[in-house]
């Protein structure tokens, strides 16, 4: 493909764009044609950054609700108007298939639509005290303020999303943010503090530096000046669970569009499916041949929804593992290190990230309970009773019913709940 972005892209300090002495060519990982080439900041502009932000701090936590919301607003909008452009600059520079890029840009203006509408909730709570004899004439103020300036580290594979989603939670909660896109996949965040520049936000709210991972983790995340980092849902794991459910080409076609979308890089992509061995024969052929039909290819063509693994060493790793899983007695179903993969059980370890799914068969649901190992776990079922048993006995972060456990109504709270801390006051001689 022809670059897109021919000129070198400006990295972002304290809100203002400067280049660097050195520069970083960014490649597609399907042919490793460079698509752009983007400063690389120095460490005395990184350190501008960092300092920027914490000197921001104290002003961005003052800063009214409606100025915070306006910003966001402002920030979707921009988004918005450039989405065709920024699915383009995700598919260039992750390699994830552009129908899928298109629905990243799509989550991240939600993501910040819906933190304008959170930054102006009222935060904060008043609890009377008198419960207790020492607290008569007592009640408790508790308010919500931010912890400080937080560390957004962008994956590759997910390139506007967890950005948009970092800043989206920051700045409703009143906190700068510096973004560190990794250095392979930087072009949608610094396309994003293009739009963030057009704001009213005060000098050292943002910052977006692209650096080579290991940089960010030696570095920036050991930095006492931040507050939080986030980095998308690290460590999570994602497993189904299928019972009785009627439909099972759907559930088929859910399950392998999950394992398989961003190339199953993705925290949220489902790795293990246990099923009922009531419905297992008709369930895992119609599994594996949905698997196997899953459309490879150019990223950029509509049709194309399984791309490559956005970086040699997760392709490599990926190998490795399917290698190691094979050998050790997991039958193939389909696919290989190169295409979208289905193993049958029993495997030794997780399955590393990539578009790799396994499935085992269970004696019953109370086996099929015992195998599914997510944090957050999907369970396709008609009966109500299996589905409350399931929130009560599975041992997951979240349960969805029905569907793969990929949809998350309150990502953006969640994530400010951790930007966040509550600040107590106790207020005296109050009459109650």
């Amino acid at each position: 493909m022809d670059a897109i972005t021919p000129q070198p892209r400006a990295a972002w300090i304290a809100g203002r764009a400067e280049h660097g002495a050195s520069t970083f060519a960014v490649t597609h990982p399907c042919d490793d044609t460079e698509v752009a080439t983007v400063a690389l900041p120095d460490d005395d502009q990184v350190e501008r950054a960092v300092a920027s932000a914490a000197d921001a701090a104290p002003i961005l936590r003052r800063a009214p609700a409606h100025a915070r919301a306006t910003a966001l607003e402002d920030v979707a909008r921009g988004l918005a108007t450039r989405a065709d452009e920024l699915a383009e600059l995700i598919t260039a520079e992750s390699g994830k298939p552009l129908r899928w890029a298109e629905v990243e840009v799509a989550h991240a203006v939600a993501a910040l639509r819906s933190a304008a509408r959170e930054a102006t909730r009222a935060d904060g709570e008043l609890h009377r005290l008198d419960s207790d004899v020492a607290g008569e004439q007592r009640m408790e103020l508790v308010r919500k303020r931010p912890r400080g300036p937080v560390l957004g580290a962008v994956p590759v594979h997910c390139p506007l999303g967890v950005a948009a989603h970092t800043v989206a939670a920051a700045l409703a909660v009143g906190a700068p943010v510096v973004l560190a896109p990794d250095v392979r996949a930087p072009l949608a965040a610094l396309a994003l503090g293009e739009v963030l520049a057009e704001t009213d936000l005060p000098e050292g709210a943002y910052s977006v530096l692209p650096i080579e991972a290991m940089k960010v983790t030696a570095r920036l995340a050991t930095d006492s000046r931040f507050a939080a980092t986030y980095a998308g849902a690290t460590g999570t794991t994602t497993a189904v669970v299928l019972a009785d459910w009627p439909d099972l080409d759907g559930a088929a076609q859910r399950i392998a569009a999950s394992a398989t979308q961003e190339a199953g890089q993705g925290a949220h992509a489902v790795r293990t499916v246990a099923v009922d061995a009531a419905v297992a024969d008709d369930f895992v052929a119609a599994l594996t041949d949905t698997v196997r039909a899953q459309p490879t290819g150019d990223p950029f063509d509509p049709a194309v929804s399984v791309g490559p693994m956005a970086t040699a060493e997760a392709a490599a790793r990926l190998a490795e593992w399917l290698e190691e899983t094979t050998s050790n007695g997991a039958k193939l179903l389909t696919g290989s290190a190169t295409e979208p993969t289905l193993l049958q059980g029993p495997v030794a370890a997780e399955p590393v990230p990539g578009p790799v799914l396994v499935v085992s068969v269970a004696d019953s649901v109370d086996a099929a309970f015992g195998l599914a190992a997510g944090s957050r776990t999907g369970v396709f079922t008609r009966d109500v009773t299996l589905a409350l048993r399931a929130s009560a006995e599975l041992a997951a972060d979240a349960v969805v019913v029905g569907d793969v456990p990929t949809y998350r109504p309150d990502s953006v709270r969640a994530t400010m709940r951790e930007f966040g801390v509550e600040r107590v006051t106790v207020l005296t001689g109050v009459p109650l």
